[in-house]
């Protein structure tokens, strides 16, 4: 198997709002949209996001009426700090400040308006 792309598909209750801010704070581009639907990538390493509204025909029964929730879709970015004060000064709330793990994950989380988490994360210096 040889895999071209990769993508995460997220269920929301406002695709415009978490495309919008994707777009605005990391650089995304809506390559793809619909009413209730939303394909978001990036021209670098990033995976692609596709946003889908809640409730849509196009997902299976089971899946209708969930939202996405316990997801956290990580970024690995270099420059965490100024990362998180550039996110800060364009009002994105932090939602878990910058920290650092025992096994040297330096990364800190915001989240959009649906509630999904990001986190920005890189390697601390061994």
């Amino acid at each position: 198997m040889r895999v071209s792309s990769s993508a995460v598909s997220l269920t929301v209750d406002d695709v415009p709002a978490s495309s919008k801010f994707l777009v605005s704070h990391f650089g995304f581009v809506e390559r793809m949209a619909a009413d209730g639907f939303a394909a978001l990538g990036r021209d670098d390493g990033a995976v692609d996001v596709v946003f889908l509204r809640r409730g849509i025909e196009v997902l299976p029964e089971p899946l209708r009426d969930q939202r996405a929730t316990g997801v956290i879709v990580a970024f690995v970015v270099q420059d965490l700090e100024d990362e998180q004060e550039r996110l800060r000064a364009e009002g994105v709330p932090i939602t878990l400040p910058l920290r650092e793990e025992p096994w040297g994950e330096r990364l800190f989380m915001v989240e959009d308006p649906n509630g999904i988490a990001y986190e920005l994360v890189e390697w601390a210096a061994s």
